[in-house]
């Protein structure tokens, strides 16, 4: 029996410095910026889940009158999860996210997703 997955990714084109783009079989696009997905980690820590304080997002964080001089955020290894996820090392240190292909569409920063998630909130 194979289990099929909500969704699944056709083609995924990486850059380390710029963030993943991924063409799905349905025939949607993503396109995830680096900081993007570093603000959107699943893991337990990023997500507050052990009970401490969820990480903050950098993408939503403004920039202060003196900002601190921070080295741009690239990911230093990505492989494969069996058929379901990808894991990336960031050069934060961090490396304990597993980005299953379900996490990845839901959290899609394109223009018809975030419409449909409003959308969706509504009713």
């Amino acid at each position: 029996m194979t289990t099929r997955l909500k969704s699944e990714p056709e083609h995924i084109a990486i850059s380390k410095s710029k963030g993943i783009e991924i063409d799905w079989k349905d025939g949607h696009h993503s396109s995830y910026r680096t900081e993007y997905l570093r603000d959107w980690c699943p893991c337990a820590g990023c997500t507050g889940s052990h009970g401490t304080e969820p990480r903050k997002k950098t993408t939503d964080a403004s920039a202060g009158p003196f900002p601190m001089f921070t080295p741009k955020l690239k990911m230093n290894a990505i492989e494969p999860v069996g058929t379901y996820a990808l894991k990336i090392s960031w050069s934060d240190g961090h490396d304990t996210g597993l980005y299953s292909y379900d996490h990845l569409r839901e959290i899609c920063p394109c223009a018809d997703c975030k419409a449909a998630k409003a959308a969706a909130q509504r009713n």
